[in-house]
């Protein structure tokens, strides 16, 4: 039988409707006494495990309560300049919040990776659908390793809306053809994929454009950047490649084979087209053979080597550097490249080469001292 000692008695304010206001007759408060009755479960949570499964139920405060979950000083520090307000973190709230990370996997060092990625992450309700948002996961995931390295890639996979933000954008991709083996590395490659995948009539006709078929290895990426993609940021770096004289289905095809042509920002590809035109003197086709030139670092690889490679032409040397022997030379490591093309030399030549590579390299662009970097929403 449950005492008298544990019942709790709340009062409730009835209001009651405008038109008994104003009758003299009326009572305008009432006060309705409802007792209710809770045992000392409910009021005194059980005490939450640490990993190493010491109990916390009598922590000081929050920092204890991170110290004894296994985070270190240096640790804790870290989260706190990220996070200051942890300091005054509910315990109980904070253990509970721990509890689920440790059935999760996720210890104290993925933790600190978790706060530097979203300060506010121990203030949201994690635990909101959590049963159903595990078994969904588990079910996408297949281990709960490969689930908590996703979470610490991308910790909102514990806050967005499970029916409204989760469910939906996984079904788009499977509707889209990408099955769900092909979705878990996109889902850590691409963070943002949950809240800014859409597909419309415009995205799908590109990626028919493209001409690849279901069973290839790039479709999977191809669905994945131009589900992500705002349809204004296709068309504007599709124009930017018809700019140099490719047609509408060139570029496209170009995508099919190099998805992550997709992710070069309008100046970088702009630049390095410049570079290959007017410095290299190559025809714009070559890109289409060969992409990696709009991968490649421009004033670290490109102009560096290309510098080498006059300047080596320029002092009659038998290694001459040009025609595929010049796109091949763009694609070594540094390492590779200095000693095919540098050390070669009798050691005098070799250390003027260098000496001349050395200074190329350290050529900035124009203004880049004062250059601002501007992030347009999360920098993962």
């Amino acid at each position: 039988m449950i005492s008298k000692a544990n019942s709790l008695i709340k009062v409730f304010f009835f209001f009651p409707p405008k038109h008994l206001l104003s009758s003299p007759g009326h009572a305008v408060w009432k006060a309705l006494l409802i007792s209710t009755t809770t045992t000392y479960s409910t009021i005194s949570p059980a005490p939450v495990e640490r990993a190493g499964g010491e109990a916390m139920d009598h922590a000081e405060d929050s920092i204890d309560v991170l110290r004894r979950w296994g985070c270190s000083d240096n640790e804790i520090s870290k989260m706190l300049v990220r996070r200051p307000s942890l300091r005054q973190a509910h315990v109980t709230n904070l253990q509970s919040k721990l509890n689920v990370l440790t059935g999760l996997g996720i210890r104290a060092p993925d933790l600190v990776k978790i706060i530097n990625c979203r300060p506010r992450f121990l203030s949201c309700r994690i635990n909101h659908c959590f049963d159903e948002r595990l078994e969904f996961f588990m079910t996408l995931f297949e281990s709960r390793e490969m689930l908590a390295k996703a979470i610490v890639r991308n910790p909102s996979l514990l806050t967005y809306d499970f029916h409204d933000s989760i469910k939906p954008a996984i079904a788009l991709y499977e509707e889209m053809g990408v099955t769900r083996k092909d979705l878990i590395p996109m889902l850590l490659s691409r963070p943002t994929m949950i809240p800014r995948t859409s597909f419309d009539e415009e995205k799908k006709e590109y990626i028919r454009k493209t001409g690849i078929s279901k069973d290839s290895k790039m479709y999977k990426y191809v669905v994945t950047l131009i589900g992500i993609s705002r349809p204004e940021t296709i068309r504007r770096k599709v124009a930017n490649f018809e700019k140099f004289g490719f047609a509408d289905d060139e570029v496209f095809g170009l995508l099919g084979r190099s998805p992550l042509m997709l992710t070069l920002s309008v100046d970088k590809v702009q630049r390095n087209m410049t570079f290959v035109l007017g410095t290299m003197k190559l025809p714009a086709s070559v890109v289409l053979e060969y992409p990696f030139l709009l991968y490649c670092n421009l004033e670290a690889v490109m102009k560096p080597r290309v510098l080498v490679a006059g300047k080596i032409e320029d002092m009659g040397l038998a290694s001459l550097i040009e025609g595929r022997t010049m796109l091949r030379a763009l694609r070594m490591t540094e390492e590779r490249f200095l000693k095919a093309f540098v050390q070669c030399h009798p050691k005098d030549i070799a250390d003027e080469l260098m000496e001349f590579y050395t200074s190329a390299k350290g050529i900035k662009r124009l203004a880049e001292a004062s250059k601002k970097n501007i992030f347009k929403g999360f920098p993962f």
